[in-house]
């Protein structure tokens, strides 16, 4: 009898999702790193951990997160620190990679998760700025205009290790359109063609390689990567200088994200509209709102976390529209019942960041992290959400 209550006991704790190891550091307020919900509990929030507590104890669900931001997310540490910690709570739950682009065929860096290259000419654009090209969810497009161009996409992560979390799909969607037909090149001899974009392989495997045929040109705004079952997915959408002007310079952002079907979106856009002199908090909440009202418009159930922005630096003194966003997050996340982290105010507020940069956490802009530095902001927000989700339980 002893042993089996014993058994029962040791099973439910392992249904029970601990928290990330966060090291200690004097200057981050642990004690303040909670989730705050303006609006009183959030029910889109509240179904996104009910759908995680089903994934933890039975596996039969897919959950699906979103990441938006500028460099802080385009550099993948922070998104993939968090993505390795939600897949921690339950064995084998990886529900597939999901979206990627190509960045190194637009001359940019590419995530820190998964590495890409190219062969021939191809023309990049983003959006930070309005351009003839139509973007969607990723923010940026890469044009091909002959068969001679390739991508490759290498799920393994540029600093992998002998116990590397490895992704593997057998599913790939193309996202993008022209007159050259995208193609799958899978050995010397052998090229998968799909349909409307669409393939499935007969292997399942970590990396694909596209090519064209045909004439004419074609526009690549990403790849889906995916794989049959169910699971946990997070996938980021950074562009380096992100602000939300950009963001809604992206015509298909929404139509891409009803790929995706996220089940919580991140936002963490901010810190690149705060860095001019003439911030306008106003328009800074409108262009928000657009953005939530197209992530609701695909998936209403959709739940909604603002994470803040940082302590930085502008020219050569700490940054003072920063307090005045946290602000506009704030009321934002009331008018959605959303869910708003205080990142500011946990990572030490006002003037914290050179702190960050003498512990060697932070880079000597003082606006960017070390790889250690957004392993410890990832570890904190996931503290935060274990912590949301031990309150609900």
């Amino acid at each position: 009898m002893k042993k089996r209550l014993l058994l029962c006991l040791i099973t439910l704790l392992a249904l029970v999702p601990a928290g990330a190891r966060v090291p200690h550091y004097p200057f981050v307020r642990g004690d303040l790193n909670t989730l705050e919900m303006p609006a009183g509990a959030s029910p889109t929030y509240n179904r996104f951990l009910r759908k995680l507590d089903t994934l933890i104890a039975t596996g039969g669900v897919d959950v699906r997160v979103l990441h938006v931001g500028g460099s802080h997310v385009q550099g993948g540490t922070w998104s993939d620190r968090l993505r390795r910690n939600f897949l921690s709570l339950r064995y084998g739950a990886d529900g597939g990679r999901g979206l990627v682009f190509p960045f190194s065929a637009a001359g940019t860096n590419t995530p820190s998760s998964y590495s890409s290259s190219y062969a021939g000419n191809w023309e990049g654009v983003n959006c930070l700025k309005p351009h003839d090209v139509t973007l969607g969810l990723t923010g940026m497009a890469v044009t091909a205009r002959d068969t001679s161009a390739r991508v490759v996409i290498d799920l393994l992560p540029r600093e992998a290790h002998l116990l590397q979390q490895r992704y593997t799909f057998n599913r790939v969607d193309v996202l993008g359109e022209g007159t050259l037909e995208p193609v799958l090149l899978l050995g010397k001899k052998d090229t998968l063609r799909g349909v409307k974009g669409h393939f499935v392989l007969p292997f399942y495997t970590d990396w694909v390689q596209l090519g064209f045929e045909g004439k004419g040109y074609y526009t690549l705004r990403g790849l889906y990567l995916d794989k049959p079952g169910q699971g946990f997915s997070l996938m980021e959408a950074g562009v380096n200088g992100a602000s939300t002007t950009a963001w809604l310079r992206c015509e298909l952002w929404e139509q891409d994200l009803r790929r995706v079907m996220p089940d919580l979106v991140i936002f963490s856009i901010g810190i690149n509209d705060i860095q001019g002199a003439d911030f306008d908090v106003h328009r800074f909440k409108e262009h928000y709102r657009e953005l939530i009202k197209a992530v609701r418009r695909v998936n209403p159930y959709c739940a909604i976390l603002f994470s803040g922005i940082n302590d930085s630096w502008r020219r050569r003194d700490v940054n003072s529209h920063t307090e005045a966003a946290e602000k506009a997050f704030r009321e934002l996340a009331k008018e959605c019942a959303g869910v708003f982290w205080d990142w500011y105010k946990v990572m030490g507020g006002y003037g914290s960041m050179a702190r960050w940069q003498e512990a060697g956490l932070a880079q000597a802009d003082k606006v960017h992290f070390t790889p250690a530095g957004y392993k410890l902001v990832a570890d904190l927000l996931f503290d935060a959400i274990i912590d949301s989700y031990h309150k609900r339980r």
